[in-house]
């Protein structure tokens, strides 16, 4: 180390030639990994192609064996989707890598002719207003010289139609310059398709649970076939395009007081089986203490549920989480802990399900008149029950008021209840065993007993996690859909898109026609003022023109 320090020259000038020298020489280097990447994933994306086409092939030729053969196809036709999606995403990688360089070559990776734009579908012709001037000597006797026809498939309200986008040329009379309009932007390189159409595509896949096969045979049947490989481009190219804002997101919502946190199983395809991943959220919701900061939701995906994930996720996060019990949680919650030590703020909703389970007099009823075993009902269990709706009926009454009003209310009406249930539960616990289960669920929150009585002292934090566990229902709800993720990268993509759209609709805004303006924009839009194509900025702005048009 000392020897690389003493052959550094001394002069100024010769540093920064240096420096800019090593600065070339990390550029070409990260070049050419993003280069090999891409190749490398293009390769991949191609195997898993082959492997569908040779499964679909013995299918086709040997019959339906049994109905494993058509599980095959399925996984195989998901793995494809993931792959396709994943090559698309380093091919732009290594493109923008090359750009910074110039003596390192590109990477364009070779694909099948698309036949996307069927010849029944009707034409809406655009002609961009021609040039008026030479662009090179500013002359103005110009004639036409042909045009550029640019194909794009849209939809609009499922009416298919093809847009051609016409760039007359014209060249000089005086010059023998050819000035024609620059090009449409497309939102995906060589894009074919329009941005209504790519939002479509990917609130069916993410919002709606869809996967691109189902999509695709959907198509087919409107008369408009568009190839599974193609579409898996678009979603890879538009998770790509849309990531500014994920981070834009992600900020927004770390920059919370106070954070909803949750996770759930995310089954994701392995060699030969099926593993079992985990989907996290961290909601940020101010209205219920009466803030004005727009709701989000964040989502990330890993492979296990090692406690390592949250306490990178928030890594950088210091205030009041609102969670389950998890143990991997507890590091986060230590007072030495950088940037500061995160406040645990316990569920009552979690608390109060094992004593709801040995109180619902209605199951029972319901088991009964079905011939079915009783349950033990429990009137320990149903006071105890009671007592914790009437803290709930509290909240209600305060829900949406300032924190301090909330506390004040708090202090006033809710503890003397938290503290007689307190005195209850130690009464009841010391009559029953050890193992007895409600003497479980009591020692669950005697355990934790200062995170569940912190929303006495802080009007910000709320009795329930539930705006963490609405925020993950979809994904409950869609595992039926999609039975799992293709990949790791197809769970960080989904994890990603999940966060944009649970977003939008968080904020009251249709995620199909968010999504399609932001494609439509977001390339031309100026970096520092992207915060204004975040869900809730967007809706603002829309509200407002809609109200000068009137």
């Amino acid at each position: 180390m000392d020897a690389d320090l003493a052959a550094l020259p001394d002069d100024i000038d010769a540093l920064k030639a240096a420096l800019a020298l090593e600065r070339v020489q990390r550029r070409e280097a990260d070049a050419h990994l993003a280069v090999a990447q891409a190749k490398a994933s293009a390769d991949a994306a191609l195997i898993a192609h082959q492997k569908l086409r040779i499964a679909k092939l013995e299918r086709q030729i040997y019959g339906p064996r049994s109905e494993r053969s058509a599980r095959l196809i399925d996984q195989l036709t998901l793995q494809f989707e993931e792959l396709e999606a994943s090559a698309t995403e380093d091919e732009l990688a290594a493109e923008i890598a090359v750009a910074k360089t110039t003596a390192v070559a590109g990477f364009t990776r070779a694909r099948p002719e698309r036949n996307t734009f069927p010849e029944h579908l009707p034409r809406e012709r655009v002609v961009i207003d021609p040039p008026v001037a030479c662009d090179c000597c500013g002359g103005t006797r110009l004639r036409k010289l042909g045009e550029d026809v640019t194909r794009t498939l849209e939809v609009i309200t499922r009416q298919w139609k093809v847009i051609e986008t016409v760039r007359e040329k014209f060249t000089c009379r005086d010059c023998e310059k050819i000035s024609q309009a620059p090009a449409p932007f497309h939102v995906i390189p060589r894009g074919w398709a329009g941005a209504s159409l790519l939002a479509m595509i990917l609130f069916e896949k993410f919002g709606q649970h869809q996967p691109l096969n189902r999509q695709a045979e959907r198509y087919a049947l409107e008369g408009v076939p568009i190839s599974l490989s193609t579409m898996a481009d678009a979603v890879g190219a538009c998770c790509t395009v849309l990531e500014p804002l994920s981070r834009l997101l992600e900020a927004h919502v770390m920059a919370s007081e106070r954070l909803h946190g949750d996770d759930t199983t995310v089954p994701v395809l392995a060699l030969g089986k099926c593993d079992v991943a985990r989907c996290w959220v961290y909601v940020r919701d101010d209205r219920p203490f009466g803030g004005s900061d727009p709701p989000a939701a964040m989502f990330y995906y890993s492979r296990d549920r090692r406690g390592e994930h949250p306490q990178v996720h928030l890594a950088n996060y210091s205030g009041i989480l609102q969670a389950d019990a998890f143990g991997g949680y507890t590091k986060l919650y230590e007072p030495q802990r950088s940037p500061g030590p995160i406040g645990e703020a316990a569920c009552w909703v979690h608390a109060r399900r094992p004593f709801f389970a040995m109180a619902d007099l209605e199951e029972n009823a319901r088991r009964k008149a079905a011939g079915k075993k009783e349950i033990v009902v429990s009137p320990i269990a149903i006071e105890i029950v009671r007592r914790i709706d009437a803290l709930f009926e509290i909240e209600r009454s305060i829900n949406g008021q300032t924190a301090d009003y909330r506390k004040a209310v708090r202090q006033v009406q809710s503890a003397p209840l938290v503290a007689e249930l307190d005195a209850y539960m130690h009464e009841q616990c010391a009559k029953l065993s050890r193992g007895h289960d409600l003497a479980k669920a009591m020692n669950y929150m005697f355990k934790r007993w200062n995170s569940f009585t912190r929303f006495l002292d802080d009007g910000r934090v709320c009795l329930s996690n539930n705006a963490a566990e609405r925020a993950l229902r979809g994904i409950a709800l869609g595992r039926k859909s999609w039975l799992f993720c293709g990949s790791d990268r197809g769970g960080q993509r989904a994890a990603a898109m999940y966060s944009l759209i649970i977003s939008a609709k968080m904020n009251d805004v249709d995620p199909q026609a968010w999504l399609a303006d932001v494609l439509a924009r977001i390339a031309t839009h100026p970096a520092h003022r992207l915060d204004e194509l975040l869900p809730w900025n967007w809706a603002a702005k829309v509200s407002a023109l809609v109200a000068a048009a009137a």
